[in-house]
């Protein structure tokens, strides 16, 4: 009975100085940008291995794939898995959350921040910096140029959005873009598996139509409107900020119609056939 209670004790004591630990340090104000980058990092490794160890057991398509088409194809399900969760989180602090509120009377909308979305931003970059070195690692196996360039324009204004608190409400409003992925890689895994003739081939070309002028065309015309409404407030912030506010959405709506074009051409495309 004494030695079950001095486990128990112990026990109870490693316990306190783990709770301490992460309540003072790993998630500590300071400490939280840099603790969800690397939880990102690491929760994409876990996630990669999941997803081959699933496919694995549970595809049968997924044995006959090359290794690179591998992958690809856990690489992927990766980036579905951050997609439906930065999509989520950003939908809720754009639409739901009083966190970028006008009528907040802790400051102005640019500078408004919190412990929630500095984690959130910090996890969304993690996952950038494994993506962006899997991407460079197997080049041009997994993506071209554009999706370096993507992902490093991203990545830069995710991390200062991040770490300097400004600007959070616009870098949340271009995440919700992130809402199309799942879609996009709904389309190759329908292709790799030989079910491109198939209806949900086509069900899911209609929905990446819908959600890509949603999320990525009109989406981005309601920010700059927001900016215009608000510059003023976007005027006060650092010049790299003010600078991230307008250059990187420009360049992602660049390339964001650039797409959408391809993606009416194969829309298309794929409607003549079935005709």
């Amino acid at each position: 009975m004494t030695v079950s209670q001095k486990t128990v004790m112990v026990f109870k004591s490693y316990q306190n100085q783990a709770e301490v630990l992460v309540k003072n340090y790993l998630l500590a104000d300071p400490f939280i940008p840099y603790t969800a980058v690397l939880g990102g990092l690491f929760s994409c490794k876990m996630l990669y291995d999941l997803i081959q160890l699933i496919s694995t057991f549970y595809f049968r398509s997924y044995a006959g794939l090359t290794k690179i088409q591998r992958i690809e194809w856990n690489n992927r399900g990766l980036s579905t898995v951050h997609a439906i969760f930065i999509a989520t989180m950003s939908l809720y602090f754009v639409f739901w959350s009083d966190l970028f509120s006008d009528y907040q009377l802790a400051g102005l909308v640019t500078f408004q921040s919190s412990p929630l979305s500095n984690f959130t931003l910090g996890v969304s970059v993690g996952y950038f910096l494994a993506d962006l070195g899997m991407i460079s690692w197997l080049y041009p196996s997994l993506g071209g140029m554009e999706y370096i360039v993507h992902h490093s324009l991203s990545g830069i204004a995710v991390a200062y959005s991040m770490f300097t608190g400004e600007g959070q409400l616009y870098t949340f409003m271009v995440l919700i873009s992130e809402v199309t992925t799942p879609e996009i890689n709904m389309r190759w895994y329908l292709d790799i598996t030989g079910l491109k003739r198939s209806n949900a081939y086509l069900i899911n070309g209609v929905m990446i139509f819908i959600a890509w002028l949603v999320a990525r065309i009109l989406l981005f015309v309601y920010m700059f409107y927001h900016v215009y409404l608000h510059y003023d407030q976007v005027f006060q912030m650092h010049t790299f900020g003010f600078l991230l506010v307008f250059v990187v959405p420009s360049a992602l709506a660049t390339m964001n119609l650039m797409w959408f074009g391809k993606i009416i051409k194969g829309l298309k495309k794929t409607l003549a056939k079935r005709q």
